[in-house]
């Protein structure tokens, strides 16, 4: 047995940094703008073979989900040509990495009780987003509304979480696990630690073929659960949207997209342009084409905390706007922080007319003209049914239904 385990490892090892290579690589060595859309496609171009009782084993648990001879696609998906925002930084996708990360993903072994993964409160059919207005942990419920997880890669922002405390996605990744509502391996009040998660982990044979594969050596630690935590995250991408197509064959985003109806059009020029041009500047902040936060954004106006009557001013995050609707048109759960609002036209009104009273952290770019405190917009019926229109536009079809961003667990 040790001799297998010795071989294994080199196998794996050679696998891992050949996968890191293959990721360097694009697609078809074309810079033409493309749009992902069409069959699953997978990395079958790994060297050696994985053993029969390897294969024996993770069928067990994950059926033909996971299959290290034929990885899922992760690291050279195509995008278009015109999204360059990247916060990838040196924790670049590999395949057997991000496959890692999808099982951790999905894992309720990563709660104390079992009960709880990243998944219960990041759904694929919600663009990794909850339809629950706060999500139930293993200790009560979260303090906020799950951030739609779609896309994270494609931003400037480098920070996460709704407040920004997590300064790297990869410091993000374990936080909820160390929560005590959460997952809660907190260490506190007697709970257990990351420590025996790593331990608990490593007891669970799939996790020892999984990180041999994707690390060379069977060793579990916190930092390469959020490698590949991280890794699988910011693979999750939608660009086969409406939009995507229309911003496909024009030359700009100021241009009228072929492809778009008159209201669509008029409510991306609103969109783009400041109010004293007019437009109402959401742009300003969320930016198109990867429609990401400006990084230096502040608070926008919305301080409340969930069941509270309390304030909050410390939020200054916000996901991608892609895919705040699904393709058919339906919400991906509630939208701000504290899941103040359950319709689009709520966020719209709530930009139209911002009262600055008590919120000294109000983003400048919402505080209005000489003597209005806060936003003034006088948006019509008419601009805010476009603007509508216009958000619809930004949602794909491909990451609700993706297999290789699908719970492994399933069989």
């Amino acid at each position: 047995m040790t001799n297998y385990i010795k071989i294994w490892g080199t196998f794996c090892l050679t696998a891992a940094i050949l996968t890191s290579c293959l990721s360097c690589s694009s697609d078809d060595g074309s810079d033409e703008p493309t749009v992902v859309a069409g069959p699953e496609e997978v990395d079958d171009t790994a060297e050696g073979t994985v053993t029969e009782e390897t294969s024996s084993m993770l069928e067990q648990y994950f059926g033909s989900h996971i299959d290290l001879e034929a990885l899922s696609n992760y690291a050279n998906q195509s995008k278009p040509s015109y999204i360059v925002k990247d916060n990838t930084g040196s924790n670049e996708i590999t395949n057997a990495k991000a496959t890692l990360g999808r099982v951790l993903f999905y894992d309720k072994q990563l709660s104390v009780d079992n009960t709880v993964s990243c998944s219960s409160c990041h759904q694929q059919s919600t663009a990794f987003s909850d339809m629950d207005l706060v999500s139930q942990g293993v200790n009560g419920t979260t303090g906020r509304h799950s951030m739609r997880l779609v896309n994270s890669r494609f931003s400037d922002e480098v920070r996460f979480f709704w407040d920004e405390r997590a300064n790297t996605l990869e410091d993000q990744t374990t936080m909820p696990i160390q929560d005590h509502l959460e997952m809660g391996f907190s260490g506190e009040d007697g709970a257990p630690s990351i420590k025996d998660l790593t331990e608990k982990l490593a007891d669970l044979d799939y996790y020892q073929e999984l990180f041999s594969f994707a690390y060379g050596d069977t060793a579990i630690t916190e930092n390469r659960m959020q490698e590949a935590l991280a890794n699988f995250i910011r693979s999750i991408q939608s660009f086969d949207s409406k939009y995507d197509v229309g911003r496909n064959n024009a030359g700009n985003d100021g241009q009228d997209f072929a492809n778009f109806t008159a209201e669509e059009n008029r409510g991306k020029q609103l969109f783009l342009l400041p109010p004293d041009r007019g437009g109402v500047g959401c742009a300003g902040c969320h930016r198109a084409p990867e429609f990401d936060i400006d990084p230096e954004s502040l608070n926008n106006g919305v301080i409340g905390i969930f069941a509270s009557n309390d304030i909050d001013l410390t939020i200054t995050r916000s996901p991608s706007l892609r895919d705040v609707f699904n393709s058919n048109g339906v919400l991906n759960g509630a939208l701000m922080h504290d899941a103040s609002k359950t319709t689009f036209r709520q966020v719209l009104e709530h930009y139209n007319d911002i009262d600055a009273t008590g919120n000294n952290n109000l983003d400048r770019r919402l505080r209005g003209g000489p003597g209005q405190n806060g936003q003034q917009l006088n948006m019509s019926e008419g601009d805010m049914l476009a603007l509508e229109a216009f958000i619809k536009t930004l949602s794909g079809s491909d990451m609700y239904t993706n297999p290789k961003w699908s719970d492994p667990f399933i069989q």
